[in-house]
């Protein structure tokens, strides 16, 4: 099958760390492998956003990304992306009559938009995958969400249009349905994890100082509750924190949240205890994993929670609130432990009583790698995400999808 992926902002070939630039750029480049190394062909359509970027690169064997003009070829937060789908949509039309996929799988509410926008009029079948919904971002975030006024109205649209739905988690399962995007259309296909890089057996980072580690590996944005991590320290003596994410070391000085979780780290009395590390290589997150006693995510709400996954993958004990995905991925007490999102106490307490207790944590391990094996391997994933595939190209409906 020749597929055709759409990820407006977030490219397989991004660094990871950056507001922008985070689970949907593993998801989509991993997805794209493991369909590749089924023997399906993808092309990953994603925005210029530099102009000494070549228009193509092969990322491997298998999987291509195509470069294609959405606003100017400069890097841009993906909330103002908005004006220039249009012309995405334009240039992705033009790329699909040019090189005809199977099927058009869709990642976020405006790579959608595009995609519908393109497919018009070319009877494709047609996938999205969301990776975070509007409404909820909304519910959760406040005044503080910064997506564009006309998201939920556009996304339920783009729901609405599209062959297949694919929900990484059960909460958006029952959201989708409250937007009005009929059950039949709805696929639970989770996020994956590469068990062959993610795994128990494999090098572990040294540690220079005998205190129990917990890792968090994030984007540095105030919504991923990290704050409540370094708050909750101060109640559990003889631990480190190290928190992985945001951009290089160099560039925290400048980083609101970075500049905030050191003042508060200072306001706990915990600043000799925690370490923002900054941007750490794919290849550096296993053995950091690996390294920790303790992993911890602590968002205040998460489509589904990569990290979680690939620290079971580990075999790391996993403390998380019971927030979106995480609740699905991680069961509470077999895999880790859950919390009420925002409860410091609560936060606190479960990471305290797990460090003092090795065996629980061993057991925990176990059981979470054997579960990140079982369900959630990328392989057996995009095996369920070509069956939907499959789904949407015999029951393609043939009337003009209208989105606005």
């Amino acid at each position: 099958m020749k597929v055709a992926m759409v990820s407006e902002h977030a490219s397989p070939l991004a660094s990871l760390g950056g507001v922008d630039a985070g689970g949907q750029n593993v998801h989509v480049a991993c997805l794209a492998g493991a369909l590749a190394d089924l023997g399906h062909r993808v092309t990953v359509y994603t925005r210029r956003d530099d102009t000494r970027t070549p228009r193509r690169v092969s990322m491997r064997t298998g999987v291509d990304v195509v470069h294609v003009p959405c606003g100017p070829p400069e890097p841009l937060p993906k909330d103002a992306l908005l004006p220039h789908v249009g012309q995405l949509a334009h240039a992705l039309g033009r790329e699909l009559r040019r090189q005809r996929p199977d099927v058009v799988h869709a990642h976020f509410w405006m790579s959608g938009l595009a995609a519908v926008g393109a497919c018009r009029g070319l009877d494709l079948p047609t996938a999205v995958t969301f990776h975070a919904l509007g409404a909820v971002k909304r519910l959760q975030q406040g005044t503080k969400d910064t997506s564009p006024p006309a998201r939920l109205r556009l996304e339920a649209a783009v729901a609405r249009a599209v062959d297949v739905v694919l929900a990484t988690s059960n909460e958006e399962v029952f959201e989708l349905v409250r937007m009005g995007v009929t059950r039949g259309r709805i696929a639970l296909v989770p996020c994956g994890v590469d068990t062959r890089e993610f795994t128990p057996n494999g090098p572990s980072e040294p540690r220079s100082t005998e205190r129990r580690r917990i890792v968090v590996v994030s984007r540095l944005v105030e919504r991923k509750g990290i704050g409540n991590v370094v708050a909750a320290l101060a109640q559990i003596p003889d631990a480190e924190l190290v928190i992985a994410g945001g951009g290089d070391v160099e560039s925290l000085h400048d980083d609101p949240e970075a500049i905030r979780l050191r003042r508060l780290a200072d306001e706990c009395g915990v600043s000799d205890r925690v370490e923002l590390r900054g941007r750490v290589s794919r290849a550096e997150v296993p053995p950091l994993l690996r390294s920790a006693d303790l992993v911890v995510c602590a968002p205040w709400y998460e489509p589904f929670g990569l990290v979680a996954l690939e620290a079971m993958a580990c075999g790391v004990p996993v403390v998380t609130t019971a927030v979106g995905g995480l609740v699905d991925t991680v069961i509470h007490g077999g895999t880790g432990v859950h919390v009420p999102p925002r409860d410091l106490d609560a936060l606190a307490a479960a990471m305290r009583e797990l460090l003092a207790d090795s065996d629980r944590r061993r057991v925990l391990g176990r059981a979470g790698a054997a579960r990140a094996r079982s369900r959630y391997d990328w392989h057996a994933v995009a095996r369920e995400t070509v069956r939907w595939y499959t789904a949407a190209r015999r029951g393609l409906r043939t009337h003009e999808r209208r989105v606005g």
